[in-house]
């Protein structure tokens, strides 16, 4: 039997906000987390309220997070600061990097979102570029502008699909304001 690859997608051209997920335990080892549920840490939570005193005043009135409970917890952080409502999407979730999970991010990672290797297990990054835009899509339907709480792979995703070098990693808790220009994307860091 062949592989069906993935379907295709492109990203709508509307500005967002994007927050990757405070820090865990695992970020701070460079472990990759995948599907597995890491909590915040100490350092995760400060980082979480500290974002969303830079998010006072953008006009967000609804979040939409991922449903793994590092970004759930981020979202209800930033949530309850700026009085914005919260809503859930599996879709953004992390990708499951099959035997790979709670290992280092060593060569493998690179591979894999090259598309060279899939690790057993794992969700190829084609599938991932994929689903991440379908779901941002879809938070795009809240009023603008919306803010995404996710997490470092699915932006890796989303970066490839708007025409910028997929895999640099995304600082934990650091909002970006996303907007679409001619040709790639601009990504702007709350300040």
């Amino acid at each position: 039997m062949t592989r069906q690859e993935p379907g295709t997608a492109t990203l709508r051209r509307e500005s967002f906000w994007f927050l990757r997920h405070g820090e865990t335990d695992w970020n701070a080892q460079n472990l990759s987390q995948g599907s597995v549920e890491v909590p915040l840490n100490a350092r995760g939570l400060q980082q979480a309220r500290d974002a969303a005193q830079l998010l006072v005043g953008r006009g967000i009135s609804h979040i939409v997070s991922s449903t793994l409970s590092r970004a759930v917890v981020t979202a209800e952080i930033v949530a309850a600061t700026i009085g914005a409502t919260i809503l859930f999407d599996d879709a953004l979730r992390e990708a499951s990097y099959g035997v790979r999970e709670q290992q280092p991010m060593s060569t493998w990672f690179q591979e894999w979102v090259d598309g060279i290797a899939t690790p057993q297990g794992a969700e190829s990054f084609a599938h991932l570029k994929l689903r991440a835009v379908l779901a941002i899509n879809r938070a795009l339907d809240q009023p603008a502008p919306v803010l995404v709480v996710a997490h470092g792979g699915l932006f890796r995703a989303l970066r490839a699909d708007m025409g910028l070098e997929p895999n640099i990693r995304t600082p934990n808790a650091q909002p970006l304001w996303c907007v679409p220009t001619p040709g790639a994307w601009t990504l702007t860091p709350a300040a």
